[in-house]
């Protein structure tokens, strides 16, 4: 049926990692702010015994946003259903979800900026007053029908807050912002994950790894898995910082975290456009790459450790990417440009 298939597709997607993800916010590493607050929110609304308030998570990908919703349902002990935003197409998708609440469910809705408008009008009933009213029939016989439903929560994760309608923000009555994780942060992910696979890492190597994980667990994570298949195969199954230093150069990921892919970005910004300004349209075509992979996955980074900046003429390349690349700066007209 349609709608296992809008609750489950993400879920599927995401099978490799369910090992690594905690359970509880006490297993959670990083976002400690947010974590506070969860779990006063989380323990006055079990208090109460209501449903927690509707949750909106925004921030780069791979900062723990889908976990996060997780631990919230697991915490106050109600089931979550799963889905995203372009997996439900009409508003009929919607109501079949939502009636198959029970009372104090979590819906998870990821990409949720990408929900249709006629979809997102429902919604808004469904967040203020637990209805939903649908339209049956047409033209002439066509009629409203109120359905009521179950108290429940909603928790939305977005990557791009801004393209969030007003209306839509509006009705979420808690939210995050979640920040790229510190290599402290990052070097704690990597222990546990080894804990989880029973490998043994030196801790050269779990500093090694989180300096190039560029902020982010589900990085940290992934390299792992690739540097132990490494220690497997060339070693004797520890993770020392030798492989890891050999693994990582294999796999184009330099001491500062950045790939072949941040590479040609920047050198297509520096050497093609003279360093910018230059939009994201343009760019992103020299590099063959979609404009909103661009801004999610590439720039997040390079703008928070400083490679470049976003002006409103445009991005522009900053000292220190001219350094990387190993190529003279000069100081142009727009470094003083916000």
């Amino acid at each position: 049926m349609k709608d296992e298939r809008i609750l489950t597709n993400l879920a599927l997607k995401e099978d490799e990692d369910k090992v690594l993800r905690p359970q509880t916010l006490g297993e959670y590493v990083g976002q400690n702010d947010i974590k506070e607050m969860l779990d006063i929110y989380i323990k006055a609304a079990k208090k109460r015994n209501e449903a927690i308030d509707h949750i909106l998570f925004y921030g780069p990908p791979g900062l723990g946003k889908t976990t996060l919703a997780q631990i919230v349902a697991n915490e106050m002990n109600v089931s979550i259903k799963i889905t995203s935003g372009p997996a439900i197409e009409r508003s009929g998708d919607l109501a079949a979800i939502l009636t198959s609440l029970e009372p104090g469910d979590i819906l998870f809705i990821d990409e949720i900026h990408r929900l249709p408008r006629v979809v997102e009008e429902v919604l808004y009933a469904a967040m203020e007053d637990y209805v939903i009213d649908i339209l049956i029939g047409k033209d002439s016989q066509t009629r409203s029908i109120r359905i009521d439903l179950p108290p429940f929560t909603l928790i939305g994760a977005t990557t791009r807050f801004g393209s969030l309608s007003a209306p839509l923000r509006e009705r979420f009555g808690v939210v995050f912002k979640l920040n790229f994780y510190t290599e402290e942060d990052l070097s704690n992910i990597a222990r546990r994950t080894s804990r989880v696979y029973e490998t043994k890492i030196s801790e050269a190597a779990v500093h090694e790894l989180a300096k190039r994980s560029r902020g982010t667990p589900r990085i940290v994570n992934r390299l792992f898995r690739r540097v132990r298949d490494f220690a497997e195969i060339i070693g004797d199954g520890t993770i020392n910082k030798e492989i890891t230093e050999h693994a990582l150069s294999k796999l184009g990921i330099s001491s500062s975290g950045l790939d072949e892919a941040d590479l040609e970005y920047l050198k297509a910004l520096i050497e093609k456009f003279n360093g910018g300004p230059v939009g994201i349209e343009n760019i992103s075509a020299t590099i063959s790459e979609d404009p909103v992979t661009v801004e999610d996955v590439y720039e997040p980074f390079l703008l928070q450790e400083g490679y470049i900046k976003r002006t409103p003429r445009g991005r522009v390349a900053l000292e220190k990417a001219y350094q990387l690349l190993g190529i003279k700066y000069y100081k142009g007209l727009f470094d003083n440009e916000g």
